[in-house]
């Protein structure tokens, strides 16, 4: 199965990358996997709320494949557990999803103009993480994800 991961705005911290990087690595013996970076604008540029979220929808959208599975992660997602979001991971690819998608949106979540285009929504934690930080903590529990469908000693319960 392939992964997509669209992330909007770029990381400015060399270290939050470098930590993406390494599970983006350890992330290639198990799926096909990419990350999309979806530009995005600031609010120094005198634009509402609404007008950065809808910018960013349009472009998230260049970099959607319609025929993924998208799931947004999003704070008002479900919550999983690594091993119910490895079991999740595992019944999309035994049921023939060819490719997941997820989101990270930005500082402002996600537009309303995406909702047509979600069918889930998962949540990392209740706690609230900056949306450069989402990167390596989603990536670590998506490696997590395939550790434990291959039942391999990373994960310990």
């Amino acid at each position: 199965m392939k992964v997509t991961l669209i992330a909007v705005g770029k990381t400015d911290s060399g270290a939050i990358s470098a930590l993406a990087n390494e599970y983006q690595k350890r992330l290639s013996r198990y799926c096909s996997f990419t990350l999309l970076i979806a530009k995005t604008l600031t609010k120094s540029k005198n634009l509402s709320e609404k007008e950065i979220l809808d910018y960013e929808a349009k472009e998230i959208l260049k970099h959607l494949n319609p025929k993924a599975l998208v799931i947004a992660l999003d704070d008002k997602g479900q919550i999983k557990s690594s091993v119910e979001f490895a079991q999740f991971i595992g019944q999309k690819r035994d049921s023939g999803v060819s490719e997941c998608c997820f989101l990270i949106g930005g500082a402002y979540g996600f537009s309303s103009r995406l909702e047509p285009h979600i069918q889930a929504k998962l949540s990392l934690s209740k706690m609230t993480f900056t949306h450069q930080m989402v990167r390596p903590i989603f990536l670590e529990q998506l490696y997590r994800a395939y550790t434990i469908l291959n039942h391999e000693p990373y994960h310990h319960e």
